[in-house]
């Protein structure tokens, strides 16, 4: 049976991977929730509403490119509209290119600006947009995916690695900025078992990269998922922190 209504959670990105754990978690746990994707996932999309409306919750679904300010301005008033409030903002959506850190001249101005563009951009334009409604909860919160690519500066590539590194100094600024009203924190995971992943990287290539870690295993969605919940729901004091979830490989 599911829990009584909690609230309205906003998970950008939520087609597929973490965004999709996340939308069908708070769903569980009694949210409606505004599902967004880009315009090549619609029908994973439309897969999460239908996982959504089978636990009984209510969904929206809107087509928004989150570095487009708006389109995000359009997407905060169709939750305004059919919800009529926000408690809490999941900002999933991110993108990535893989390129080797010490091929300097394979990371075009081009792929720079796309992806600062959607990985730090996008989640300022979506908290900005959605602040209005927040103020209006008593249990307002905001968690940023990030990566620990921003705190040890290896990823998929430097511009990755430099998006959620500013991710994560954002997510401190907004948590002073917005408190006390709003809370802000930042989910930094490892190397995660997701679409993203298995579509550039060998099964040995990936066993490889966790091979020393601690925990020598990629994380699931569901592991991030977990460390979200806590944050949007777990504890009324915690904001402006950086949750690592890695398997200890920063450690």
């Amino acid at each position: 049976m599911n829990k009584s209504f909690q609230g309205i959670a906003l998970v950008t990105g939520s087609a597929t991977g973490v965004g999709r754990s996340c939308a069908l978690r708070f769903a569980a746990l009694g949210y409606d929730i505004a599902v967004t994707y880009p315009d090549f996932d619609k029908a994973e999309a439309q897969e999460t509403v239908r996982l959504i409306e089978d636990q009984g919750r209510k969904a929206i679904l809107v087509e928004c490119d989150v570095s487009q300010d708006s389109q995000v301005v359009e997407l905060l008033a169709k939750v305004a509209s059919r919800f009529g409030q926000l408690d809490l903002v999941i900002n999933c959506a991110g993108m990535t290119h893989f390129v080797e850190p010490a091929d300097l001249d394979s990371m075009s101005e081009e792929k720079w600006d796309e992806i600062l563009a959607v990985n730090t951009k996008g989640p300022f334009f979506v908290i900005r947009a959605a602040v209005p409604l927040l103020r209006k909860s008593d249990h307002a919160a905001v968690v940023n995916v990030s990566s620990v690519a921003g705190i040890s500066g290896f990823g998929s590539s430097l511009a990755y690695c430099a998006s959620k590194g500013a991710l994560n100094t954002m997510t401190k600024s907004l948590a002073r900025a917005l408190a006390p009203e709003i809370r802000v924190n930042a989910v930094c995971p490892g190397p995660i078992d997701s679409r993203w992943l298995r579509q550039n990287l060998s099964d040995e290539e990936m066993e490889r990269r966790v091979a020393s870690f601690p925990i020598p295993r990629l994380s699931t969605p569901d592991d991030i998922t977990d460390a979200i919940v806590y944050l949007a729901t777990g504890n009324a004091m915690v904001t402006g922190q950086l949750q690592v979830v890695d398997g200890g490989r920063t450690m």
